[in-house]
C-alpha cells in the first residue's frame, strides 16, 4: 500500500528535493492519493511540505524539488484510515514539531488511541494512523528523551501491520521500524537510506539488507544498527548485493510500464523456464510435492487466478490431488480440516500480500512445514518466511496491473506439474512458449488496439473460458477492470447458460477462449450468445467453424491445452491496455488500487 523512504546524507544536500523525487517515483507503483515531502536541515530545521492528488501535480505546486537538507523522508499514502485530504496525507509531526514520522500499513487501534491521546493533551490535525504512530512515539518520548526507547514502548502499544520511518529533527540520524509491513535499508558510500520497497532504493544502491518483523533499525550516513524491538538486543546481518537489471524500472521508451511489460514477457518467462529446466531444486520440491496428501495453491487476485490454473495443470499434467483457494477464504473453508501431510503453495507476487501472509501465519502457528512460496521480491515477507520458494523471477514489475507476474506464475506451474507427473515433454514444450508469445503479441496488438476502439464505450465486457481458459478469462476480466474501469465479468464456458445469459442483449461484447479440444463446446457457447445478437470476439487456435461464427477473431499460433490460455492472456492484457487508452486513463496507476496490498 503506502510507500515510504528516508535517506541520512553525510552533508547538507542542496538537491534533497530532487533525491526525494527519484525515490519518490519509484513509489508510486504501489498505489496513492496523496503525497508528502520533508527535509531536515543540519540545524533540525523541518520543512514539511504534503497535500492529497498526484505527485507531480503536488510537486510542483509546493516545488518538492527546492527542499534542501541533510535527512529527508517521503511517503505516498494509499488512504485507509482517513479520507485522502492535506490533514491526513503524511509525513506527520509531533505536537512540539521536533519528531517526524511517515508510515505503511494498518494501526488498528486508531480510533481508541486518539481518544486516548487527545484525553492526555495531544493534538490531531487529522484521523490518520500514520498520525497516530507519530504521537503514541512522542508520549513515550516526553517521558524517555530517547527514541530508541519510546520506539520499543509503542511497538507494545500499536496494534496492527506497519513499518514506519521517525527521526528526531535535533538528533543526527533516524530510525526505521517493522512489524508486518516490508522494509528494506539501503546502503551507500555517503549515506544510508530505508524503505517499504527495493525499487527506491535501486537508483541510490545496489547493497541492501532486509528487516524481519519485530525489529527496527537505528541508521545514520555512515553506519547502522538493528535491534529487536522486543529486547533491544543487536542484530547482525550480512548486506546483500541486488543483481537484477534496475533498468527495468525505466519506461525505456514506451509510454507506459504496463506495455512495456506485457512485450518483455516473450523475454523474461525464460527465467522460470531456465529454472525449472535446469535447477535440481525444482525437481527436489516436486518430489516432495507429489508424496504430500493434497497440495493448497493459495492466493489473491492476478496470484489466485495463477493458482486456480495451476490447479487444472495438476491435475491434468502433474495428476496430483490440489485446491486452489482465495487467501482470504482458506482459515474459513479449509482451517478445521488440515494434514500435516498436505502442502501449501502460498502466491504472491511482491511477498507482501496481506491475506497470504495472514494464511502463512496461520500455518506456522499450527506447526505445518510443508509450506512453499511462489514470489517474485527477493527479501520480502514471504521470501523471508518460507525455506522453500519458487522464484518467479520476471525481474522488476512497475505498474499495477500485473502481467509478466502472473504469466510466470502460470509458467511456473506448467513446469510444477510436469515435474510432479515426470513429463519430461510438457518441459519441452514449455520452451517454445518465449517464441509463441513474441508472435502472438506481434500480432494481435494491431487487433486489440482497433477492437479497443469499438469496445470503449461498453458498460460490460463477458469473459468466457473452459478448462484452463477459465482462469485466463478471470485475468482477462480483472485487467480489463483494473486499467479501463469498465465492468469485466469472466465465466466459465458452460455456466453462462445457467443465469448470466439473460443480461446480452443485442450488440453486447463476449468475448470467447478456446483451445484446440474444447472448440465444440465453446461453439455451441458462442452460438448461445450469437442468436441473442450478443457480439462475438474469439481468441482461439485457427479453428474455421469459430472464425465463422465470431465477428472478430484473433487467431493464436499454438493449439494445445497448456499453452493456449498463457497466450490468451497476452491478448486481453494487450486489449486491457488498449481500452485503457483509449478510455484516457492512466493504465500504470489505477484509481483506488495498490500494486502491494499490506492491510487487511
Amino acid at each position: 500500500m503506502c510507500g515510504i523512504f528516508g535517506i541520512v546524507y553525510s552533508e547538507e544536500k542542496n538537491n534533497l528535493g530532487e533525491c526525494l523525487m527519484k525515490a519518490a517515483r519509484r513509489l508510486v507503483y504501489r498505489g496513492y492519493d496523496s503525497a508528502g515531502f520533508v527535509g531536515i536541515s543540519e540545524e533540525g530545521k523541518i520543512d514539511l511540505r504534503k497535500d492529497a492528488g498526484k505527485l507531480d501535480k503536488i510537486a510542483k505546486k509546493l516545488k518538492f524539488q527546492e527542499i534542501k537538507g541533510k535527512r529527508g523522508i517521503i511517503q505516498l499514502r494509499w488512504a485507509t484510515f482517513g479520507i485522502p485530504k492535506k490533514e491526513n496525507a503524511q509525513p506527520h509531526v509531533d505536537c512540539k514539531k521536533r519528531l517526524v514520522s511517515a508510515h505503511n500499513g494498518n494501526v488498528v487501534n486508531t480510533g481508541e488511541l486518539i481518544r486516548e491521546l487527545t484525553f492526555k493533551g495531544h493534538s490531531f490535525m487529522g484521523d490518520n494512523d500514520g498520525e497516530v504512530v507519530c504521537h503514541t512515539v512522542e508520549d513515550f518520548f516526553n517521558v524517555d528523551h530517547n527514541l530508541g526507547k519510546s520506539i520499543m514502548k509503542a511497538y507494545r502499544i500499536l496494534r496492527g501491520d506497519y513499518s514506519y520511518i521517525i527521526a528526531d529533527s535535533k538528533e543526527k540520524g533516524m530510525f526505521a521500524v517493522k512489524k508486518g509491513s516490508s522494509l528494506f535499508l539501503g546502503i551507500g558510500k555517503d549515506f544510508t537510506c530505508a524503505s517499504s520497497d527495493l525499487p527506491s532504493i535501486l537508483p541510490f544502491t545496489k547493497r541492501y539488507i532486509p528487516l524481519y518483523d519485530g525489529e527496527f533499525a537505528e541508521f545514520h550516513s555512515s553506519s547502522y544498527k538493528i535491534m529487536s524491538l522486543e529486547t533491544g538486543e543487536r542484530i547482525e546481518r550480512e548486506e546483500l548485493i541486488y543483481k537484477g537489471d534496475i533498468s527495468q524500472a525505466e519506461k525505456g521508451g514506451f509510454p507506459h510500464f504496463m506495455i512495456k511489460e506485457i512485450k518483455e514477457q516473450p523475454r523474461t518467462v525464460n527465467g522460470i523456464i531456465s529454472y525449472l529446466n535446469d535447477s535440481g531444486e525444482a525437481l527436489e520440491y516436486g518430489k516432495q510435492i507429489r508424496k504430500s496428501r493434497k497440495a493448497f495453491l493459495i492466493g489473491s487476485g492476478s496470484s489466485y487466478h495463477a493458482s486456480l490454473m495451476g490447479s487444472y495443470f495438476l491435475n491434468r499434467i502433474g495428476r496430483k490431488f490440489s485446491i486452489p483457494v482465495v487467501s482470504g477464504e482458506f482459515k474459513e473453508l479449509f482451517g478445521n480440516t488440515l494434514n500435516k501431510r498436505d502442502s501449501f503453495i502460498l502466491v504472491s507476487q511482491s511477498g507482501e500480500t496481506k491475506d497470504t501472509i495472514n494464511v502463512l501465519n496461520y500455518l506456522q502457528e499450527r506447526g505445518f512445514e510443508n509450506l512453499y512460496s511462489f514470489v517474485n521480491i527477493p527479501g520480502s515477507t514471504l521470501y523471508l518466511r518460507t525455506k522453500k520458494r519458487f522464484p518467479v523471477m520476471s525481474e522488476l514489475e512497475i505498474s499495477v496491473a500485473a502481467t509478466k507476474t502472473f504469466l510466470n506464475q502460470a509458467v511456473g506451474f506448467v513446469g510444477l506439474s510436469a515435474l510432479i507427473g515426470g513429463r519430461n515433454d510438457i518441459l519441452k514444450e514449455i520452451s517454445l512458449l518465449p517464441g509463441l508469445l513474441e508472435e502472438t503479441i506481434g500480432k494481435s496488438e494491431v487487433f486489440c488496439e482497433n477492437l479497443a476502439e469499438e469496445l470503449k464505450s461498453s458498460l460490460s465486457i463477458y469473459i468466457l473460458g473452459y478448462g484452463p481458459n477459465h482462469p485466463a478469462a478471470l485475468e482477462g476480466a480483472l485487467k480489463i477492470k483494473e486499467v479501463s474501469y469498465i465492468h469485466g465479468e469472466a465465466y466459465y464456458s458452460t455456466e453462462f447458460k445457467h443465469g448470466p445469459l439473460a443480461l446480452i442483449e443485442e450488440g453486447n461484447p463476449v468475448i470467447f477462449l478456446s483451445s484446440r479440444e474444447d472448440s465444440e463446446k465453446i461453439i455451441s457457447a458462442i452460438n448461445e450468445v450469437r442468436v441473442r445478437k450478443g457480439k462475438i470476439i474469439s481468441i482461439s487456435p485457427e479453428n474455421s467453424s469459430i472464425r465463422l461464427n465470431s465477428d472478430v477473431f484473433i487467431p493464436l499460433p499454438y493449439e494445445n491445452y497448456t499453452m493456449t490460455p498463457l497466450l490468451s492472456v497476452a491478448v486481453l492484457q494487450l486489449l486491457a491496455y488498449y481500452l485503457s487508452v483509449k478510455r484516457d486513463i492512466d493504465p500504470d496507476t489505477p484509481r483506488n488500487l495498490s500494486k502491494t496490498i499490506t492491510v487487511d
